[in-house]
């Protein structure tokens, strides 16, 4: 069994030095012998060149390395084998760690204590409880009910919004358009780990964010994205930010990433950057997850993570 490893914007060398640590008994290629290469039966893939994996007879599975598969949708001549997004601890637990850092960092006035800092100003902001606040997740799959599990810990309450109806403990949900409004009412600070898909492409727009929650205990609504970029119009945010629809923003997606140089999301003083590091892929942690995977899928046991191609995810 041959495996395909084909990455544009990782170093291809760590990964395959991670797949090849996880099961050495495996041929790992970084490109083709040719176009209708026989012998590859797996293709583990981050952005890969359009075309690539059209012709391979004997491709059973593409694996993403990473929780989106958007980039390898990207692709118009997919063929029609299985596409898994990876399911590993490690990515799930890392969206949630910043999920937490950055709810934390709002919800405890960072922003304004290092302005202060940096005015050498002492004064004690006042602060409410994390029981009167309400963090509002926007896809509510793995890595979002996890994220929900340690906001509850510490004491917030959650709420969920998804495509179809979804339950979880102790978590109001909702779901569809139909269940939007209610979602956003009930949400003090709005965290985006969607999907990019048709429908959600976009989401994050001047009428999304007109019907944010406009009272919260913090003082007006906050905004985390932490899913794609594609999801957020962000012009409309930063309209929403001057005319005070919205408070604060944490953005660690956007449109086109590197964010360009000029961009005035960079020096907004109510937006805290990150370079797509929410939840980075690393090598040693996910490798042997898709390596797993492929020798259960040998077995003739069921893939998980297979991406429903008509949902998009």
């Amino acid at each position: 069994m041959t495996l395909l490893l084909s990455v544009t914007g990782f170093d291809p060398k760590r990964w395959r030095a991670a797949l090849e640590a996880a099961d050495g008994d495996r041929d790992i290629v970084l490109e083709p012998a040719h176009s209708a290469d026989p012998a590859i039966e797996y293709a583990v893939v981050w952005k890969q060149p359009p075309g690539l994996l059209e012709g391979l007879p004997n491709l059973k599975a593409i694996f993403s390395l990473g929780a989106g598969v958007d980039h390898i949708f990207a692709d118009k001549a997919l063929p029609d084998v299985p596409v898994v997004r990876i399911v590993a601890d490690d990515l799930t637990a890392r969206m949630s760690e910043y999920v937490v850092w950055r709810v934390l960092d709002h919800f405890r006035r960072g922003r304004a204590y290092r302005t202060q800092q940096a005015q050498t100003i002492w004064h004690e902001r006042l602060q409410p409880a994390a029981r009167e606040i309400t963090v509002g997740i926007m896809g509510f799959g793995e890595l979002g009910r996890d994220a929900a599990g340690k906001l509850r810990a510490l004491g917030f309450n959650v709420a969920g919004w998804s495509r179809t109806a979804k339950t979880a403990e102790g978590v109001e949900t909702f779901a569809g358009e139909d269940g939007l409004n209610g979602f956003l009412a009930a949400s003090d600070i709005v965290v985006v780990l969607l999907p990019l898909t048709a429908e959600t492409r976009g989401i994050i727009d001047a009428g999304f964010l007109s019907r944010l929650k406009r009272r919260t205990p913090l003082g007006g609504p906050v905004l985390i994205n932490a899913g794609r970029g594609g999801l957020q119009n962000e012009a409309a945010i930063l309209e929403a930010l001057e005319q005070d629809t919205l408070m604060e923003a944490s953005l660690d997606v956007f449109n086109v990433e590197p964010l360009p140089a000029d961009h005035p999301l960079w020096r907004h003083p109510r937006v805290f950057v990150t370079p797509h590091a929410a939840a980075v892929s690393d090598p040693d942690a996910l490798a042997p997850a898709v390596m797993r995977q492929i020798a259960a899928h040998e077995r003739g046991e069921p893939l998980r993570g297979v991406v429903d191609r008509t949902a998009g995810y």
